[in-house]
């Protein structure tokens, strides 16, 4: 599985992104720099990521720094998933 990928589709079809997200690296960063992805966008993203990955996500392991960049989402993600 491709966690980046993965994350990027999900990024793409929550934010009604319309392929923009195709153009995104590591490095593109996130909260504050794409409109689209506000409070209630976090809440669906956390929700679709949960079901996609299979995993939960407790309250306090959320903070602004999960969400600055794609690099630190998908490292978010992996430890999720190697635990």
């Amino acid at each position: 599985m491709n966690t980046e990928k993965e994350i990027l589709s999900l990024l793409d079809e929550i934010l009604s992104l319309n392929g923009r997200s195709a153009a995104f690296s590591l490095d593109t960063p996130l909260l504050g720099a794409i409109p689209e992805l506000d409070s209630m966008a976090v809440v669906a993203l956390l929700t679709q990521l949960e079901g996609r990955f299979g995993f939960g996500v407790d309250d306090d392991e959320i903070d602004g720094a999960t969400f600055a960049t794609v690099g630190s989402l998908v490292e978010f993600v992996d430890r999720k998933l190697a635990v």
